[in-house]
């Protein structure tokens, strides 16, 4: 939301007395304006660490040429919006003082008041427009500062936040995997906005949402006349992502043949729109997420294994919120005073039953699905505690995803152990203790794995 402006402050430069007065009476005619009138172009440089936004210049003063003044008060700060005025119809200098960046050029005569209010209005709006737009960037970088999106305590999000650092250190591709509803998209921002490319554009592209027979014309662009209906060219994603980031989510869900045209793409760091021949350059950095496991889909023969290594980059698998610790804590209540505060509510928290209530639940739907029963619980809540009864879930009923492989048991065991083994840092004892198994037995799938009896 843009806040109120402060005052405009505004600079006039003029050595004839009446101009001078007459200038300085139509720049007040704006009670936001602040106004200080110099006789000098040495008075104006000796003020501008008074920070003006605007400034009349006359073009002929007594002890410097228009064109000097402009050229340190350029150098001093170059969005200073500046205005010649002068006594002199003089085309060419008009043109060359626009190409070094005045504002406006206005001759000394009966329309000069009307002109220069015009232009001085014109311009401050160009100058709000660019301090709202300056404001917005700031405030969306400041919202992806590491520590203000991603919250957690827990080891798991340790790791995560060591990864994302070293990420953001460099232009390398990132690779984001994890169960929907882990933030893979909050992670990509969190990286983007802050990286030397903040500045620059972020685009999101949901594979899954859109037709395959539409995503090559989505990525890289399309000439007029491409296909029925292409009416006029269009830049794609590749294009708008230029010099910023580009975030590919659901990666996995690509269909094979297009994959083989981004593959090309990334090679050759260039796109050719649809229906165009001449290859157009892209620089944006390539941030990828999935909720699938990508080396499983080139094992599957459903993911290309050059696109696989060459969008791999730095890998950064984000752990569900169940392996979380007491982060599922720290968010409910988080999501319980950001809810209160956007609906008028008085500060509401969370009994002892109802945090050990949302302890025990498995979340398959994450970070989103806490959100959302927070949300609810707070709606069903008599008083300012939710208690147990408040707290509800909701998921769906799903078959877990293993099962449905028809596997070997040999195969659901090998699956079970590597999946307590990664939960538990690798800790033998502890996935035998957990699984109420015997050390050998996890030693015998390790053993058969390196033997080459599985595919790791």
């Amino acid at each position: 939301m843009k806040k109120k402006s402060q005052s405009t402050r505004v600079f006039v430069i003029e050595d004839d007395p009446m101009y001078r007065r007459m200038v300085t009476y139509v720049m007040e005619l704006n009670p936001d304006h602040e106004v200080f009138a110099f006789e000098t172009g040495k008075e104006c440089i000796n003020n501008l660490h008074l920070k003006p936004s605007i400034i009349s210049l006359d073009y002929t003063l007594p002890d410097m040429t228009g064109e000097e003044v402009m050229r340190k008060i350029k150098s001093f700060n170059k969005d200073i919006g500046i205005v010649i005025l002068s006594g002199q119809q003089d085309i060419s200098t008009a043109v060359k003082l626009l190409r070094e960046g005045a504002y406006d050029y206005i001759t000394k005569d009966n329309e000069t008041r009307d002109r220069l209010l015009n232009a001085v209005n014109r311009l401050k709006k160009e100058i709000e427009l660019k301090e709202e737009v300056a404001t917005l960037k700031e405030e969306l970088t400041d919202r992806y500062q590491f520590g203000k999106m991603m919250y957690g305590n827990s080891r798991a999000m340790q790791r995560i936040y060591s990864m994302m650092e070293k990420a953001v250190k460099t232009n390398i591709s990132v690779s984001i995997t994890g169960e929907t509803g882990t933030g893979k998209e909050v992670v990509a921002k969190t990286i983007h906005y802050n990286s030397d490319r903040s500045k620059k554009p972020f685009v999101a592209v949901n594979m899954s949402a859109i037709p395959k027979d539409l995503l090559e014309s989505e990525l890289f662009g399309y000439e007029k006349g491409a296909f029925t209906g292409a009416n006029a060219r269009k830049i794609g994603k590749f294009e708008q992502a230029n010099k910023g980031t580009l975030f590919l989510d659901e990666i996995a869900e690509m269909d094979i043949n297009m994959q083989a045209k981004l593959l090309r793409a990334l090679q050759e760091r260039e796109v050719v729109r649809v229906g165009g021949n001449e290859p157009v350059k892209f620089d944006a950095r390539i941030l990828v997420a999935t909720h699938r496991d990508l080396a499983e889909e080139v094992n599957r023969g459903t993911f290309r294994e050059d696109l696989y290594y060459r969008l791999l980059g730095l890998p950064i698998e984000l752990p569900p919120l169940r392996d979380r610790e007491n982060d599922i804590i720290l968010l409910a209540k988080l999501f319980l005073e950001m809810f209160c505060k956007q609906n008028g509510m008085e500060k509401m928290d969370i009994s002892k039953n109802g945090k050990d209530k949302l302890m025990e639940y498995s979340y398959p739907g994450n970070v989103r699905e806490l959100k959302a029963v927070i949300e609810l619980a707070a709606v069903m809540a008599n008083t300012n505690m939710i208690e147990n009864d408040d707290i509800r879930f909701n998921s769906p009923k799903k078959t877990e995803a293993f099962l449905t492989d028809e596997a070997t048991l040999k195969e659901y065991t090998r699956k079970i152990i590597y999946h307590f083994l990664k939960k538990y840092e690798n800790n033998v004892l502890l996935v035998a203790k957990k699984l109420d198994i015997g050390k050998s037995t996890i030693y015998r799938v390790l053993k058969e794995d390196r033997d080459g009896d599985f595919l790791v």
